[in-house]
């Protein structure tokens, strides 16, 4: 994730399930509780993705917010499972804190817009 993320925040996200998954591929090469673990990681990074690109097609703004708030969460998971990985050195430093610099920021954008959907958020 070198060159500036995109503007589009969907497209971000899917720049940001790529690289989960091309990361994810090789954690997952070590059996046991760190295959959970990146299965879990994979998991949740894409689905943070999969429901922003729902949300775009909602039938309604409940639905809409709905999607975007399934999103955070996901996204938020994702953040927890580097977290994870770095503190228990299950990959090195340099191979998890941009996606983890990518998932903060993901987080702080989607909270942002969750307040602007919910006011009382």
């Amino acid at each position: 994730m070198a060159t500036p993320p995109p503007r589009d925040l969907r497209e971000r996200t899917f720049e940001f399930s790529c690289a989960i998954v091309r990361f994810c591929r090789e954690l997952s090469k070590e059996s046991g509780v760190v295959r959970q673990i990146s299965w879990q990681l994979a998991a949740a990074a894409t689905s943070a993705g999969a429901n922003l690109e729902e949300a775009k097609a909602a039938y309604s703004r409940r639905e809409f917010a709905a999607k975007n708030s399934i999103s955070l969460k996901e996204i938020r998971e994702a953040r927890y499972w580097l977290r994870v990985i770095l503190q228990c050195n299950l990959a090195t430093p340099e191979s998890v804190q941009p996606l983890l610099a990518e998932a903060n920021e993901l987080t702080a954008i989607l909270t942002s817009g969750m307040r602007k959907l919910h006011p009382q958020f």
